[in-house]
């Protein structure tokens, strides 16, 4: 059994940071690709970065520049360092990892940012 679990979320002012943290725990072979994705209400859940296990990143546009993902390997956790927030950045974040060849999904964790 695997799970991943998320933290980090809460209420922002416009400008602000935050970060996100996901760790994964149980029985762990590898850990690939890891990454975060974003619903905001109404809208499809879409791809915000990603980080291979040598550390290759990947970025939606909408966020580079201002968010970077980083991942600790010894401690199976993946970060969200999200800087100069904007209210459209609104939406519940969720991570994914593909682990021992399988993909799972953390539960999700809510940023707001608003004044």
């Amino acid at each position: 059994q695997v799970h991943l679990v998320e933290s980090g979320g809460g209420l922002v002012q416009p400008g602000g940071s935050l970060r996100l943290s996901c760790a994964a725990s149980g029985s762990i072979f590898s850990i690939r690709t890891m990454g975060w994705y974003r619903q905001a209400p109404g809208k499809e859940r879409e791809l915000v970065a990603t980080i291979t296990q040598a550390g290759t990143t990947t970025y939606v546009d909408s966020v580079k520049g201002r968010f970077t993902i980083s991942r600790d390997n010894a401690k199976n956790t993946v970060y969200l360092q999200m800087n100069s927030l904007k209210p459209e950045d609104t939406a519940v974040y969720y991570c994914n990892a593909v682990i021992n060849w399988d993909p799972y999904w953390g539960q999700g964790t809510q940023v707001t940012v608003s004044s």
